[in-house]
Parts: C-alpha cells; structure tokens; sequence
C-alpha cells in the first residue's frame, strides 16, 4: 500500500538520497553514448552493413596489422566485428531516437505527474529501463540478424530514465526554501549519469560479458521500483507555498481526514476562526476555552463547500498564459539552442576526435585515442553532480532574508527584499554564467587542438548542468507549482524537437565537410548567442518589478469603511 504524504515528508531524506543513486545509475545514461557505441560496435551491431572479411580474425583493435595501413576502411575490424561508417551513421540514428524520447515524452509525461503523482510514472519508469536492459541483451545473442532491436531498446531506456529524472524532481518541495537547491542537485545527478556507460565500459574491459552486465543491471532496475512501491505517495508533491507538511502533521487534531492543499487549509482554519468569532459577537457566550473537545466535523467546512468559495482565487495564473509569456518563450530559445549544442557534440564526439588527430597516427592508433578520451570524458561527468549545486545555491541566495509578497512589516523596520524580485534577480545571473560558459565551450570545441578537449569535456559537463538547473529553479520561482510537470515538459518537448538537427548536422559533417566539424562549431556558437535574450530580459523584468514595489510603498492608499454607522474601520 502507497504511503501518505505525511510518511512520505518523515521519509524525505531517504527518498532524496535514493533518488540521487538511481538518477546516477538508470536515468540519462544515453548521454554517455560515446562509450556505448564503442561496445555496441564490439558486439558486431549492424556490422552487417561494413564490407569486409566474414568469419576470420582481421584486424583487431588490440593488436594492429598493417593492413590497417594499407586499407582501413575495407579490413578495419573491433573485437572480430568489420566496422565503418555507415555502421556508426545507423548507430549515431539510434542515439538520435533515444535521446529525442529521453526530452520529448516529458510533456506527457508532466501533464500525467502533475495530476496523479510521480508514483506511477516511476514504476513505470523502472519497469521499462529494465525491459530496455533485458532487450539488449537478447539482441547482443545475434546481432545479424537483431541490431533492429537496438532503435526499440534505446527507445524504452530513454523513457524509462526520464521518467526517473522527471519523478525526482518533484521531491524537492518537501525542503522549503531550499528546493532550488535540491532541484539542482537532481538535475546533477541526472546529468552525471552520463559516467554510468564509461563505467560499464571499464567492467567490459575487464573481461565481464556485455550481456551479464546487462542482466545484472536489469535486477538493479527490480530494487528500484521496490523502492518506489514502498516510498512513495500516490499523491503529488505540493510545492512549500501550497502545503507546509509539519502543519498537517501537528493540527490533526482538526479532524481534516480529506485531502486538502496547504492554501484551502489556510481558508480553512481562518474561515473556523471568523465563525468563532462571529458566534461570540453575536451571542455574546463565552467562548469554549478547549477548541480540542470541540466535533472536528462543526470546525471543519466540507472540500466541496470549499472548492466553490474559493474556485476563483485558486487559479492564480492559467496554463495558456504562462506557455505565452515571455519568461517562458524566451527560456524555449534558451534551451532549444544549449541543446542542440550539447547533443550535438556528444552524437559527433568520436568523429570530432578522430578528425583532431590527424598526423602520423594511423587508423588503430586513433581508436585507441578515441577510446581513452571517451572514458575521460565519461569520469568528469561526475562533475555534474558537484557542480550544479552550485546554481542551485545561487538560485536560493537571500531567499530566507526576503519578504513574502503581500506580508507586512512593522513600522520603522527597514523594507527587507521581496521574494518575488529575489527569485527572478538570482535566474538572471545563473543565465549569464551559465551563457558565459556555453559561449568559453563553443570557443573551445573551435581551436583545433587534441589536449585542449578535455577543457571542453569539462566545459560540456558543467553547462549540461547548470542549464537544466537554472531553468527549473526559474520555472519553480515563477509559475505556480501546480504547472511545474506540464511547463518543463512542454520546454523539454520542443527542445528535443530542435535538437533532431543534430542529425543532419552530423550527416553534413561526416559527408560534405570530410569529417572537419569547424564550421558546423562556427554556426553552433553563433546561435548560442541568443542565449544571453532571456537575462537580459529578466533584468528589465526584476527593475519593473522593484519600480511597482517602490511606488506602491511611496504611495499608499487609505480608504474607510462605515460599519453599522457607528465603526470607522481603516484598510491600507
């Protein structure tokens, strides 16, 4: 049976660090493509499609011949398996596939978790990632005659870690005003999964079969939905400004035994008091002094008189609105630009690589070049995890020192900030950093230089970070929780949408450009510019805002109120 949210709230630490080892471990591991394909390619998929010696040793990576000098491209061969280009084109098609599902099934998916809660989704989730294990590894069995299968497996594990990543991100309303910073820390860890495949890869090396490994992380998939079965509500996550979960704990003594948000539970209490009051105005009794040994069904008003009292006033800001407001459309661009950019060069990686080393490396040699960056690159995404954190506590700076919109001060106080302003001042410089680091990267991947890629692996891995970091403590800070699944899936939806061009961008490259990605880098880094639109427009934005508030607080406006003739009653 699914826990309650109030269990659910006592096991928060629990989850949240479950959540970071299974985002770790089953969520976006297809960022780590670069040393998935290295073994995709070792266990003969779609190996068919190279000419070459059948049934014979040839060339193999771990001991050269020359022929591999004298013909590469005809007798070049991995583990016993002939590999060309055409093979990595199909292979670089699969990766497209997947990593589209992996962002595109997130608006869908969002709708679905915003009304019935992560736990379904989650089970799912597992449930698929382990299926995508197990279809792998039946593929690896026969790989002439079922690398078909591998379009279908990568499709299911793209799904299935979204909707890992996408169910963890919802824990994060349980910590308060430090949500941002857990928003930020699963994001990292969904990013940092990225190391699972160069990990794998190592135990590959080792001498573990590929389809025991593949076996193994299937039944790690099992103690997963396990977990979820155990731990998780059915309900959704209200955000802090919608359920203090403490308070639900300490007055249930009220007799709420329905289901009820943190804000009907404020109309709630306050709508008991005026009755209260009221009573004892007019009837002039005195009023029981143990409120506890009063029928908690007199004190309480029915959700059914409730959702009609307050059905106006629920709904601060409506869905369309907040799709066509210019927060939102210009994080789209944003988004849609630092993507494709970053998919782009993980799809294109071991080409990019070949291409810088050229010399008097032959074809063998530069494998083994391929392969030893790869799995550079594959241990900085841990960096992931350490670093988006970072933007994280940049998004919650002064949060707790700001005032809640509408609150009131005492008088000769000084005015603290407002939250609101805050929220919106701190997105705008986790923007231009992480801008500012997507412009160094695109700088970096120009310079035609071997070593200097791995500033650009550590550049890609923090930005792939941050970005995903900023933009949902920007949608958190913004828009009402409630719209949190649906926005971030509508942005992930046409994101993976603009990044298919990664596809023909690599087609364009492998092909017309000889393999020599410097222009495809050039136009990528000019179009990253269009990232800088949305600080700037926060900027102006925040301004606005402090210039309504300075107005406001200059110039108040007293009205009266004639009660019964007799009263004068003052409202600022």
């Amino acid at each position: 049976m699914a826990p309650t949210l109030a269990t659910a709230f006592s096991r928060r630490w629990w989850m949240a660090v479950t959540a970071v080892i299974e985002n770790l471990l089953f969520s976006a591991v297809l960022l780590g493509w670069g040393s998935l394909l290295i073994m995709l390619k070792s266990e003969g998929f779609y190996s068919y499609m190279c000419e070459g010696p059948k049934n014979s040793s040839g060339l193999n990576l771990s001991d050269a011949s020359t022929s591999a000098l004298s013909d590469p491209e005809e007798n070049l061969e991995m583990n016993g398996w002939p590999i060309c280009k055409d093979q990595d084109e199909m292979l670089n098609l699969a990766f497209t596939v997947g990593s589209f599902l992996l962002s595109a099934i997130t608006l869908p998916m969002g709708i679905v978790m915003d009304k019935y809660g992560p736990r379904k989704l989650r089970l799912l989730g597992s449930a698929c990632f382990g299926f995508s294990c197990l279809l792998i590894a039946y593929a690896a069995n026969d790989p002439n005659n079922l690398s078909i299968l591998i379009f279908f497996a990568l499709a299911l594990n793209g799904f299935g870690g979204m909707c890992m990543t996408f169910t963890s991100l919802t824990l994060p309303n349980m910590f308060g005003d430090l949500r941002s910073t857990f928003i930020a820390l699963m994001i990292g860890s969904y990013a940092s999964s990225a190391v699972t495949f160069p990990g794998i890869k190592v135990i590959y090396d080792l001498g573990a079969t590929f389809i025991i490994i593949l076996l193994v992380w299937a039944s790690c998939a099992c103690l997963v939905f396990f977990n979820c079965f155990v731990n998780w509500p059915l309900e959704p996550f209200p955000g802090p400004e919608d359920m203090d979960y403490t308070v639900k704990i300490k007055f249930s003594w009220l007799g709420f035994d329905h289901k009820i948000t943190g804000k009907q539970f404020y109309r709630q209490v306050t709508t008991v008091g005026r009755r209260l009051s009221v009573g004892h105005s007019m009837k002039q009794q005195q009023q029981p002094t143990d409120l506890a040994s009063q029928e908690a069904n007199k004190l309480c008003l029915s959700t059914v008189d409730l959702e009609e009292k307050s059905k106006g006033k629920e709904e601060t800001q409506s869905f369309m609105k907040s799709i066509f407001s210019p927060i939102f459309l210009l994080s789209l661009i944003t988004m849609c630009v630092t993507q494709l950019r970053l998919i782009f060069y993980m799809g294109a990686m071991n080409t990019i690589l070949e291409s810088l080393s050229d010399g008097d490396l032959n074809t063998v040699e530069k494998m083994h070049m391929v392969s030893v960056y790869t799995s550079i690159f594959g241990v900085l995404q841990l960096l992931c995890l350490i670093t988006s954190p970072v933007i994280g506590y940049v998004m919650d700076w002064k949060l707790k020192d700001c005032q809640e919109d509408g609150a009131k001060r005492e008088p000769g106080q000084p005015r603290p900030p407002d939250k609101h302003i805050q929220k919106i001042m701190n997105a705008t410089r986790a923007f231009v950093f992480t801008n500012l680091l997507l412009v160094g990267f695109g700088v970096s991947c120009i310079v035609q230089n071997l070593p200097l890629q791995i500033l650009s692996f550590i550049l890609h891995t923090i930005v792939r970070g941050f970005i995903h970091s900023a933009v949902g403590g920007l949608y958190a800070a913004v828009y009402p929780s409630s719209q949190f699944g649906s926005l971030t899936g509508m942005q992930s939806l046409i994101s993976a949408l603009f990044a298919l061009l990664q596809q023909p961008l690599f087609m364009a490259m492998v092909g017309p450009l000889e393999g020599d990605p410097l222009w495809v880098n050039v136009g990528l880094l000019v179009l990253s510019m269009l990232g800088f639109c949305l600080p700037l427009y926060l900027t102006c934005h925040s301004r606005h805002l402090q210039r309504l508030r300075d107005e406001r607080d200059e110039d108040p406006k007293i009205y009266a109120k004639i009660s019964d003739g007799s009263k004068r009653e003052a409202f600022v």
